[in-house]
């Protein structure tokens, strides 16, 4: 795990809280607060309507580390408040507002998408700094509208 990332920070912040002997949510509200006054001309607004989906299946281990590393600390991170995160189950039908994403059998994939159109996807969890890596990249390409939808290339599976 990066020291810059998001889920360091969260974690730091925390850590170092507890160790004030101040309220955890306090400052990683503080810290977030910042995070996001820093990010935010960098980041997409909430009224475009931006939407990470993850894709996953039941039984897929790299969803399940991704739910452990990641997923809890998503929606307090200044990315997630502008961007926040819906889970799709392949296994079952997607929704009719999804019918232009192309789902794929492998799992997880996350894709970006905006007022109805794919930004860009990446495929597998490999850790953290990979998700970060990987999704700055994606919001980067949302930021400039320039790049062109499309693929990132696949991310490795295994650690």
């Amino acid at each position: 795990m990066r020291m810059g990332s998001p889920t360091a920070r969260i974690q730091n912040s925390a850590a170092s809280a507890a160790a004030k002997g101040r309220g955890k949510r306090s400052l990683i509200d503080l810290s977030f607060g910042l995070t996001a006054l820093v990010l935010g001309l960098a980041l997409p607004t909430p009224s475009r309507a931006a939407q990470l989906l993850i894709f996953e299946r039941p039984g897929c281990p790299y969803c399940a580390a991704f739910d452990r590393e990641v997923a809890p600390i998503y929606p307090l991170t200044a990315e997630g408040k502008v961007v926040p995160a819906r889970r799709v189950d392949i296994t079952k039908a997607i929704p009719a507002d999804l019918a232009f994403v192309k789902v794929e059998r492998l799992t997880p994939v996350f894709v970006l998408i905006d007022n109805g159109r794919e930004i860009g996807r990446f495929r597998g969890y490999a850790g953290d700094d990979q998700f970060w890596g990987l999704f700055g990249v994606l919001l980067d390409r949302l930021k400039n509208q320039a790049a062109p939808a499309g693929l990132l290339p696949a991310a490795p599976v295994g650690r």
